[in-house]
């Protein structure tokens, strides 16, 4: 298992907070540390409906581009659920599906495409 990221990236006006959960090749299991560590996250935001939520999900580039993009879209429906789970809003939530389009690490080599096996929960504050 990959370690699970956590990092923050601040601009000068918006925070921007992103919790990866990384997968096994094919699956969009979370496991049940992943989901404790998800839910730990989530209750460290003060108030919480402040913040808008995006998922956005990842494949490599094993297997069909198809199912790929289902793979992605599955990724997305386990960690909604898991949000669903820990009391975020459903309207709260944006879901954008990549598949194995725009990668961030090459899938080139293993450790490239272990780090694209994941969904990115991106936290940032309700634009006004």
């Amino acid at each position: 298992m990959v370690p699970v990221a956590l990092w923050s990236q601040e601009s000068d006006t918006t925070h921007i907070h992103i919790k990866s959960i990384y997968f096994g090749g094919g699956s969009y299991y979370i496991d049940r540390d992943q989901a404790q560590e998800l839910k730990e996250w989530l209750e460290s935001f003060d108030r919480i409906e402040q913040y808008e939520i995006i998922i956005q999900s990842h494949t490599d580039n094993i297997g069909s581009q198809r199912f790929n993009q289902y793979l992605s879209q599955m990724r997305s429906e386990s960690v909604f659920e898991e949000l669903l789970f820990n009391n975020i809003d459903a309207l709260a939530i944006e879901v954008k599906d990549f598949g194995e389009n725009d990668p961030t690490y090459s899938n080139k080599n293993l450790i490239g495409r272990l780090k694209n096996r994941r969904s990115d929960v991106i936290i940032k504050p309700v634009s006004l």
